[in-house]
Order: structure tokens, then sequence, then C-alpha cells
């Protein structure tokens, strides 16, 4: 598994390592050895993992991690938007070449499937909602666009040369974990800190938040399903609701009373903003007999309080810069 250090690929790798797999967990490399959210997995986990440190845009390390695998799930990728306005060389670096240095070793080596990470991202403002596979892909910022590109290459190598791939397209993934950089950890972790004065960017768009442990059982399914390759599924709650009235449903699950501030800096370019995103997930659920547990409000509702109560505990917050908006 490449990105196996991020905030889905740690939970994706703990429910393998615990239904019984061998996993091999491609982390990036660094001089301290740290393996992202891996240092944070128990013990027991910890002990069966192989882990490989390297980079994604480097063919050979690749290469190298792939070698005797049977399944690959690549998760690994640059996925701050904010950052993308930046930088966007590195996202065509990372997201497009590194996913093509995936296929091409899985072409080479004989895998037998690729299970490649999309975005919701890459569909733009809802043309139509729910939002079924079918929707067209419109790259309203430099992520969203190099993640298109990398879903073209994988199902290149699918249609070209049969190499096995399917697309997971996860919708706006929440949970334990994740960057503060995201809505709901920006929310929670602000209030956990003791602000009630709330400083967020725009709070009219909504979105589609599918619990982490939802959508790594997706990845999960997507790994082990017969007849996907060159599918591409969608992984989300099937639930609407707007950014407003998601930090409003936080406050309540940690009984808060907070108001809304407008960041300037959070706001992204008019017609960068994704103003609706809302998943159909009837293909996940026919394809790989997947549905959200965490479904609907009450889902979503649910995994907030687990997500705040994970930040409550004093050890996790401190990893966490509340005051600092980080791009």
């Amino acid at each position: 598994m490449t990105g196996a250090g991020g905030f889905i690929g740690s939970h994706v790798s703990e429910m393998l390592v615990r239904e019984g797999h061998e996993v091999r967990a491609m982390v990036r490399y660094n001089s301290m050895g740290a393996w992202g959210w891996l240092d944070a997995a128990p013990d027991d986990i910890r002990a069966q993992l192989e882990v490989f440190s390297g980079d994604i845009r480097d063919p050979h390390g690749v290469r190298t991690a792939m070698t005797g695998c049977d399944t690959v799930l690549h998760l690994a990728a640059l996925i701050a938007i904010p950052y993308s306005y930046h930088s966007p060389a590195t996202y065509i670096d990372t997201n497009i070449t590194g996913t093509l240095n995936v296929v091409q070793a899985a072409r080479d080596l004989g895998v037998g499937r690729v299970v490649h990470t999309s975005t919701s991202e890459v569909y733009g403002t809802a043309q139509f909602a729910p939002i079924t596979e079918e929707h067209p892909v419109h790259g309203q910022s430099p992520y969203s666009a190099s993640k298109i590109g990398a879903d073209q290459i994988a199902l290149s190598f699918e249609r070209s040369f049969a190499t096995p791939v399917v697309i997971v397209r996860p919708f706006n993934t929440f949970g334990p974990r994740q960057s503060a950089r995201a809505v709901i950890p920006a929310i929670i972790s602000q209030i956990a800190a003791g602000r009630r004065a709330i400083r967020l960017g725009s709070v009219t768009p909504t979105r589609d938040f599918c619990f982490v442990r939802d959508t790594a059982a997706g990845f999960v399914a997507a790994a082990g399903a017969e007849n996907v390759d060159g599918e591409i599924i969608n992984i989300g709650n099937g639930h609407e609701i707007s950014i407003a009235d998601t930090a409003m449903l936080i406050a309540e699950v940690m009984g808060a009373k907070i108001t809304i501030e407008t960041d300037e800096q959070r706001i992204r370019p008019e017609k960068s903003e994704v103003e609706r995103l809302w998943a159909s997930t009837e293909k996940a659920e026919k394809l790989l007999g997947w549905a959200p547990r965490y479904r609907g409000a009450e889902g979503l509702k649910k995994g907030i309080a687990e997500t705040a109560e994970w930040f409550a505990d004093a050890d996790n917050m401190k990893r966490y810069r509340p005051d600092t908006y980080s791009i």
C-alpha cells in the first residue's frame, strides 16, 4: 500500500492487518524514520507491518516496494487544495507521475490488482445530484486537475495493457487523525482548544461527509471484489449538509455555543470553490457489497462524536495547532 502513513492509509492498513492480510506499507522517506500515523497504531498492528520507506515519485523505489505484492492500494498523494494553488507542479509530480510509476510497475510485475484513489473533487460543483460515476469531471483547482490526470493514467493502463485497475472515489472523508486543514477537524480542534468564535472559509457549500472507517472498508472491499477492473466507484455517506450546518452540529455534539467568523485566507478563488457534493453510492453497494455504516444524518453525528472524543485526548490534541491556519 502506498500512502500507508497518511490519514486514510493508516486506517486501511490497520483494517487489513486485523482481517489477516500481509501488509507492506510504503511510507514517505524521512531522516527520522517516522511512519506517519502508523507510529500511533497499536503495537500488535505495527508488529505485523512490513514498512518500506520511499518516495512515490521514484520509479525504482515504487517498483521495489511493489515486488511480490498481489494487490496494491495506491493512496499516496498530495491532497491539500490551498497548497495546490501555491505549488501546483508538486501535485503533477506526486499525483500524476506517482500514479504512472505505480501502474507501470504493476504492469511489469504482473500485480493482480491496483486500487487507485480518486476524489470527489474531480467532479467539481455538482451538475446533478446525487452524483453518480457518470457525472462529468471538471477540474476547479490544480489539485483536482492533477487527480483527474492520475485517474486517466490509471484507466489508460487498464484499457491499453489490461492492467487490472479499479478506481475508488471517496467523498469528504473525516475522522480521527485527519489534518486540521480539513473542515471537520478544523472546527473540532478550535472548539477543543476553547475557542467559541470559529474561523472558517465559505460556509454555504455542501459536502457529503463519510466517516473514515466506512471509507477504509470501501477500499478493502474494492481490493477483494470480483469483476470490477476498469470501474470507478464512489464511496460516500449519501447525505448532503452545508459547512455552516456541519459546524453547528459539531458544536451541539461538543456541548458548545459558537459563532462563525470568516477567515479570508481560507476562502477559495470564486471559480475554484466546489459548491455542492453529494454522493450516489448505488454502484458501490451493487459491485462491492459495501454500504456506509455511519449513514445519513445520524451516522454523521455518530462519526463526529467519535472524532471529537479522539481530539479530546490531550496526547492527540498536542499534534495540532488550532491557532494556526496551515495550507
